[in-house]
């Protein structure tokens, strides 16, 4: 059997920190490869659950806007299916509001 996920996508929104100080969580906004048609790539947001060493280095460097990779599995638990990251790298981070893209 296999149950394997590979996302690249844009984090939503902050790093959301767990009670338990091992577990954190974000949305990732993944856009399809396809327009719709109406002639728009739509985007799906996808739940991540983050633990341990992987939780932490999120909530500490990871902000709204950053471009990453999680690879992972699904779990689904009732009403709700994460992806359950096994690894979270960086690719790039967002601009900061000040830059524009041409200078």
């Amino acid at each position: 059997m296999l149950n394997q996920v590979v996302l690249v996508g844009r984090v939503t929104g902050e790093v959301i920190r767990s009670e338990d100080s091992r577990k954190a969580s974000i949305t990732l906004a993944v856009p399809r490869s396809y327009k719709n048609t109406d002639g728009v790539y739509e985007t799906d947001f996808i739940s991540c659950v983050l633990w341990n060493a992987i939780a932490t280095n999120a909530l500490e460097y990871l902000k709204n806007g950053d471009l990453v990779g999680v690879k992972g599995r699904l779990q689904n638990d009732g009403p709700n299916t994460d992806v359950i990251a096994e690894k979270l790298t960086f690719l790039s981070s967002a601009k900061p509001n000040n830059e524009r893209d041409d200078d």
